[in-house]
């Protein structure tokens, strides 16, 4: 083999790489919390991220739970999506005042994305809610996590922020049942170990 056949053949070997490389979405480091304290607490233990960072997140997943989280008609319904006890009504869960018509899940911890990179800052939070199963999913139901704690590695299409609900009617028995339930509709449905 000539020296310049080698250089092609090289050339093509390493293009041929790059072009797999960019065919697969990058993932980035994400890890779940039940709630606030379990986040300090591992920040407390690993000093890859702060107590202030998880303050930060967990208000944002707060903020993303009262704008996105689904909203249903009655309890029944929002219990039948997500389990009972899981549900509460708008007020109780926002913490806005009147509620008593609207239904939505609790929060039952949060996923954060690329806070576990020494220095960066969160890049991006999602709100997890239980399913009836017992395992947990984000706002659209598009992914489904075996747990609400760990580490692990996540598309960003994971952390993708849900369409608003607040104004939207609530979805009723009826609504659940021709999407084929809570996240039926979304496409790319997703199941994720950790």
């Amino acid at each position: 083999m000539t020296k310049r056949s080698r250089t092609v053949a090289l050339f093509i070997l390493g293009a041929a790489a790059f072009a797999l490389a960019g065919c697969r979405e990058e993932e980035i480091d994400a890890q779940a919390f039940p709630d606030a304290q379990s986040c300090k607490n591992a920040a407390n233990a690993t000093g890859a991220f702060s107590s202030s960072d998880c303050d930060t997140a967990f208000a944002a997943a707060q903020q993303l739970q009262a704008e996105s989280a689904p909203r249903y008609d009655s309890l029944e319904v929002c219990e039948e999506q997500h389990g009972v006890g899981e549900c509460g009504d708008e007020a109780q869960v926002t913490g806005a005042s009147g509620g008593g018509s609207i239904f939505m899940p609790l929060l039952a911890g949060y996923l954060i994305g690329n806070m576990l990179a020494r220095g960066a800052a969160p890049a991006a939070v999602q709100p997890l809610y239980k399913t009836p199963d017992g395992k947990f999913t984000n706002a659209t139901g598009s992914s489904t996590y075996q747990t609400n704690s760990g580490q692990g590695k996540l598309a960003p299409s994971h952390f993708a922020k849900a369409p608003s609900t607040i104004g939207k009617a609530p979805m009723t028995k009826a609504t659940v049942a021709s999407r084929g339930g809570f996240g039926g509709a979304a496409t790319g449905r997703t199941s994720t170990g950790g």
